[in-house]
């Protein structure tokens, strides 16, 4: 049971059907008690988003209000912004365990409720899923269902939400609602013309006057019988088309378009929502919102820090931040902001490009630093890899950053545009491996198993800060192609981080350790556990060697044949999937190579891991330290397992 107390009218609402007994004038109440409750929990638990549900508080109380929700369909794009739908649908009592290992999920989640329709966690998705879901209930009989797609405008900025609305306004019998949540940011504040555009429209004075007389004589149409409503369509159309002195992009696919409105009035939300369940085919809503609203210090604050800010006094506003005794290692993330500075003043041909991720990045330090050479351009992953492409055909050396589970949308454009071509793009993925808390819609699993695959293209990792930046400064010197960094979410190992930069052999490991007993090969920052799983071997008298390869593609098979030679016994370790990852590297090196020997391979599973801290996470998977002299143990059958003294993970 929760700890928290809801107040007098949430309290009484279990599901969404308790909220319609009420009477629609103590909606402004219910949306105060679903922000306050809001407040409280994420004020206490932290490790949470916070300022996108805020900011559709009353959005959500309309929503659930006048449809029949789940018998009509919502769907959330992203999903940042569903924790009061998810606090409206039965998860109240629950909701202080969000994001924890073991409760619910950040994002909604089809197998968690019913009322979760379309399980999201990356962007533009909601449109392309509420569509189908249209299509399918006129399909099978049930037009009368609702369909509602609730997205961000920075999430239209996406090619897929373009190609959503695009086949939606052809499919003229589905009933859906695309309601368009304008708060002017994602994550950093939205950039580009859609933006612009979006600005315009709300900001017409003159527009906004007649767009209200207009709406007012749509409220009458059941006076006037069917013709009126094309009467009125065609007086709006023209309306908006002459006083923003451009046509209206939605209408031009065909949508009919309502708004812009005030999406923090529950109780004219409800209302509209109300008229608009009359009109066939697909419609758009736009509702402005502000990011944070109702919390003094989010609204008025930075929305960047707000929108996760961690544990907060929820009377001060004061965000704590644990001070560390002593210098603690950077976030790889730093590392890289500040090395790519470093990079760009020595070579003039080094750019940055980020798709919408500059502070998750720390691209913005670059920004800050070379505006002109550094780029933001919006939620468009693919759109970022093929922009690069074309920075890179005139000699520039792009540094493309985008988090590892984002750049599985623009694999087709890695593949076409970059590899196929040979170009000198660098792709710097962010939040490789376990990406904690954000849970299976965000861990960077696949990246090695996919990017390997792909001619052309160089795969590497590092091991501690240092290399990371050896394999940047490597990455930009002459006659090199695509070129990738993977590096996990969080902190490195060195607090001495900044390192003089040298070049690193394409295709090189090193040798860390000797041993003769087992051999541990690993990629990346797991390197670090095996640095503990050899220290504790060692200590109980297992000889373990302890290899960092560094590269994934291409392989140090000079480094691996000395390997297969002396040892009979291997493990590999990497934070990615094991299908396909640099364990199956190794496998068909020695495959290729006709050695035989007892290779154990410690990775991700072949399935979905779900959220936890990442230290959790990587002891159920079995390849941090612990896991690592456990296996070591069972491959060794004459020690016994009493005589290794197995030490917490790091």
């Amino acid at each position: 049971m929760s700890q928290y107390t809801p107040g007098p009218l949430l309290k009484d609402i279990n599901i969404p059907a308790d909220l319609r007994k009420l009477s629609i004038e103590q909606l402004p109440q219910v949306s105060d008690e679903l922000r306050q409750y809001i407040v409280d929990v994420i004020s206490e638990i932290g490790n949470s988003h916070f300022g996108a549900s805020l900011g559709v508080v009353e959005l959500t109380v309309a929503l659930h209000y006048v449809f029949n929700t789940p018998e009509d369909q919502l769907v959330w794009d992203v999903g940042h912004q569903a924790y009061g739908h998810k606090i409206l649908t039965g998860r109240r009592d629950v909701f202080h365990t969000n994001r924890l290992k073991g409760g619910i999920s950040g994002f909604p989640k089809r197998s968690e409720s019913i009322y979760d329709t379309f399980g999201v966690g990356h962007s533009s998705t909601s449109i392309s899923g509420a569509l189908g879901m249209a299509v399918a209930n006129n399909y099978k009989g049930h037009k009368e269902r609702q369909h509602i797609a609730v997205i961000g405008d920075g999430a239209m900025t996406a090619g897929l939400a373009f190609e959503g609305l695009n086949h939606a306004g052809f499919e003229k019998d589905a009933n859906l609602l695309v309601i368009l949540n304008d708060n002017c940011m994602s994550i950093d504040p939205n950039v580009g013309a859609l933006k612009d555009y979006l600005t315009d429209i709300t900001t017409s004075h003159t527009y906004n006057k007649v767009k209200d007389e207009v709406w007012n004589l749509l409220g009458k149409l059941s006076k006037f019988g069917p013709d009126a409503r094309s009467v009125v369509s065609k007086v709006s159309t023209a309306l908006k088309g002459s006083l923003l002195k451009q046509s209206n992009l939605f209408e031009a696919l065909n949508f009919r378009y309502f708004g812009p409105v005030d999406g923090h009035d529950p109780i004219a939300l409800a209302k509209i929502m109300e008229d608009l369940k009359d009109i066939p085919g697909p419609k758009i809503l736009h509702c402005i919102t502000k990011k944070g609203k109702g919390y003094k210090f989010s609204e008025e604050g930075n929305p960047t820090q707000w929108h996760a800010p961690g544990v907060f006094n929820k009377e001060t506003g004061e965000i704590v931040k644990v001070v560390p005794k002593s210098p603690e290692p950077p976030k790889y993330q730093d590392v890289f902001g500040h090395t790519i500075v470093e990079l760009a003043e020595k070579n003039d041909k080094v750019m940055g490009v980020t798709p919408a991720m500059p502070s998750g990045c720390s691209l913005n330090i670059m920004m800050k630093a070379m505006p002109d050479r550094a780029f933001d351009v919006g939620i468009a992953e693919q759109h970022a890899v093929t922009f690069s492409a074309g920075l890179a055909t005139q000699g520039m050396v792009p540094f493309c950053n985008i988090y590892s589970s984002f750049m599985q949308r623009a694999y087709d454009q890695v593949v076409h545009d970059v590899a196929l071509q040979n170009l000198n793009v660098v792709f710097c993925l962010d939040r490789a491996g376990f990406a904690g808390a954000d849970g299976a819609t965000h861990h960077g699993a696949y990246d090695i198993a996919y990017m390997r695959s792909i001619p052309n293209m160089i795969v590497a990792a590092p091991m501690n800060e240092a290399e990371l930046r050896n394999l940047m400064f490597t990455s930009q010197q002459p006659d090199m192609g695509p070129f990738t960094i993977r590096y996990p979410r969080g902190k490195g190992v060195m607090t001495e981080w900044k390192t003089s930069m040298k070049p690193i052999k394409v295709g090189t490991g090193r040798k860390i350790t000797n041993g003769e007993d087992v051999a541990i090969l690993t990629i990346g920052h797991p390197g670090n556990f095996a640095q503990e799983a050899v220290a504790q071997l060692n200590e109980s008298g297992i000889s373990a060697a302890h290899y960092d390869m560094r590269f994934v593609k291409p392989l140090d098979e000079t480094l691996l044949h000395e390997v297969f030679s002396k040892f009979d016994k291997v493990i590999t370790v990497e934070d990615g999937c094991i299908m396909g990852g640099m364990g199956s590297a190794i496998l068909e090196f020695m495959a290729d190579h006709n050695y035989q020997c007892h290779v154990a391979r410690l990775g991700i599973p072949d399935e979905f891991i779900h959220h936890g801290t990442q230290e959790e996470l990587y002891r159920d998977c079995g390849f941090d330290a612990q896991g690592i002299v456990e296996k070591a143990i069972a491959m060794l059958p004459h020690v016994k397992n009493e005589e290794v003294n197995i030490k917490k993970s790091i």
